[in-house]
C-alpha cells in the first residue's frame, strides 16, 4: 500500500465566521415577482394595449369635450353619419358628434368608476376580513350577514341600489361598495383561518404578539397573490356592471358619456351605421380583457411557489 506524504497536506484552522455565511443566491420577493410577471409574452402585449387606452382616456379628454346635450351640429347635415375616415377616425352620429371624442371621454368615466370601486372594496374587504378571521365575536356577527347577502345575486343588489340612489357617478360607486366588500372579506377570512393556527403563529401568540401584528406581519403577506387575483377579477367586472347599468339607463346621467351609455345610445344603429355600436363595444372589450389577463399574470407571479 502506497504511503501518503503528509507534507503535501496542511491543517486548516476552524473559521467560526464561515459557518454564518449562507452560500445561496440572494432572494428578493418583488424582484422575483416582476421577473416572473414579465417573462410572459402576453404581459407585454396586453400592457401595450392597456397603456395606450389609458393614455387616450385620461389625456385626450383634456382637449375635447363630449356632452350628449350638445346639439350644436344637429342642423349641419353634412356632419351627420360620417363613416370613419382620416378626419373623423370613429365617424359621427346623427347629431354630428365625433364618436372618437365621446369614446375616450366615456372610457375615462368607466375606468374611473371601476378603479375607485375596486380600491374601496379591496381596502374594506382586507381590513374587515383580517379582523373577521381572528375575532370570534366579529365572526359570529359577520357570518350571519354574509349568509344573507351571499344568497342574493350581487348584480340584483347593485341594480336596486342604483335605482334607489339615482343616476350619478358617486351614486354608482356607492352602490358597488355597499355590499361589494363582503365577499372579499369572507375570502380573506377563509384564507386567514388556513394560516392562523400554524406553528409560527402559535409561537407568536405565546410570546405575547398582538393579534393585529400577527395579522399584518404574519398573515396578510401570505395572501398577496389572493388579493391580486381579486383585483384582477373586480376591475373588469365593475366595468361590465357599469356598461350593463348604463345600457338600461340606470347608471350615469344621460348627459354623461360612458362606454355603457354609448353602447346603449347607439344600439339602434346595429343594422344601419353599425360602426356607432361596434366601436364602443370593441373599446370596452379592449379595456376589460387586458385588465383581466394582466391581473391574472400578476397574481400568478406573486405566488412564491412559481418563483425559481
Amino acid at each position: 500500500m502506497e504511503k501518503i506524504d503528509k507534507k503535501q497536506f496542511e491543517f486548516v484552522g476552524l473559521d467560526s465566521s464561515a459557518s454564518e455565511i449562507i452560500d445561496a443566491p440572494t432572494y428578493s420577493y418583488w424582484k422575483s415577482v416582476f421577473k416572473q410577471f414579465f417573462s410572459k409574452k402576453s404581459t407585454f402585449f396586453m400592457l401595450a394595449i392597456l397603456i395606450a387606452i389609458i393614455f387616450m382616456s385620461f389625456v385626450y379628454p383634456f382637449f375635447v369635450h363630449c356632452n350628449f346635450n350638445d346639439v350644436s351640429n344637429i342642423n349641419d347635415f353634412s356632419k351627420r353619419y360620417i363613416w370613419p375616415n382620416s378626419q373623423y377616425w370613429f365617424g359621427t352620429d346623427k347629431d354630428g358628434r365625433s364618436l372618437f371624442d365621446c369614446v375616450w371621454y366615456g372610457a375615462r368615466n368607466s375606468i374611473l368608476i371601476s378603479v375607485l370601486a375596486t380600491v374601496i372594496n379591496i381596502i374594506l374587504g382586507v381590513v374587515i376580513g383580517g379582523i373577521w378571521g381572528v375575532s370570534k365575536t366579529v365572526d359570529t356577527i359577520m357570518i350571519e350577514v354574509y349568509n344573507v347577502v351571499s344568497n342574493i345575486p350581487q348584480l340584483l343588489i347593485i341594480m336596486v341600489l342604483t335605482y334607489s340612489l339615482g343616476a350619478g357617478f358617486w351614486n354608482m360607486i356607492l352602490a358597488f361598495c355597499i355590499t361589494g366588500w363582503i365577499g372579499i372579506a369572507y375570502s380573506i377570512r377563509v384564507q386567514i383561518l388556513r394560516y392562523r393556527d400554524l406553528e409560527y403563529n402559535l409561537a407568536s401568540q405565546i410570546l405575547g404578539t398582538s393579534k393585529f401584528r400577527i395579522v399584518v406581519k404574519n398573515l396578510l403577506p401570505q395572501l398577496i397573490s389572493v388579493i391580486v387575483t381579486m383585483v384582477s377579477q373586480l376591475l373588469p367586472s365593475y366595468i361590465s356592471y357599469e356598461a350593463f347599468l348604463s345600457y338600461f339607463g340606470i347608471g350615469l346621467p344621460i348627459s354623461v358619456p360612458s362606454l355603457g351609455r354609448l353602447i346603449s345610445n347607439y344600439s339602434s344603429n346595429l343594422t344601419t351605421n353599425a360602426y356607432l355600436f361596434w366601436i364602443p363595444l370593441t373599446v370596452l372589450v379592449l379595456v376589460s380583457l387586458p385588465l383581466y389577463i394582466i391581473g391574472q399574470n400578476l397574481a400568478d407571479a406573486s405566488d412564491p411557489r412559481t418563483h425559481r
